[in-house]
């Protein structure tokens, strides 16, 4: 169930799960760009200095907030939570605290896959430029060899 206009509304679990899916990408997105992408990287530098030198407990906490995908993407799903009240399996606080940990958990799975992608995307990168460099090498020392060649043959044909 669920409030709309003072009315209490039915919603679905299957619709539910579905909401639960899609508001994850969004939650993943945000933290992932937040915490690891490089228009992030300066104010990140900065969490990650104060989370390290900062006299204060509290202080060092706070910042590090900034650098965990993880403990972000809490906030970031809270967040979600009081844009979209949305609510899993029961329509009262219970339903905030239950999807609250729900999209945590599915918003890091997804960040899980999209980090291991990328880790295979560098991979496949750097086979390639490894395959290309070592194309460009056989390349060099075939020309290498064309030359030699080509000057034996001038060498061993009698002059006319």
């Amino acid at each position: 169930m669920s409030r709309r206009d003072g009315i209490e509304v039915y919603v679905p679990l299957s619709e539910q799960v579905v909401a639960l899916f899609l508001l994850a990408i969004p939650i993943a997105s945000i933290a992932w760009t937040v915490t690891h992408e490089e228009v992030f990287r300066e104010p990140r530098e900065y969490c990650q200095k104060c989370s390290k030198e900062s006299p204060s407990l509290l202080r060092r906490k706070f910042f590090y907030l900034f650098t965990c995908e993880y403990c972000f993407s809490h906030y970031v799903t809270a967040l979600f939570l009081v844009i979209t009240h949305y609510k899993l399996l029961y329509n009262d606080w219970r339903g905030y605290l239950v999807s609250l940990f729900a999209l945590v958990w599915v918003a890091n799975l997804y960040m899980t896959f999209f980090a291991r992608y990328k880790v295979e995307v560098k991979v496949e990168r750097y086979e390639a430029k490894k395959i290309e460099h070592e194309v460009k090498e056989k390349e060099v020392k075939l020309k290498e060899v064309e030359k030699k060649a080509g000057e034996q043959s001038r060498i061993e044909r009698p002059a006319a």
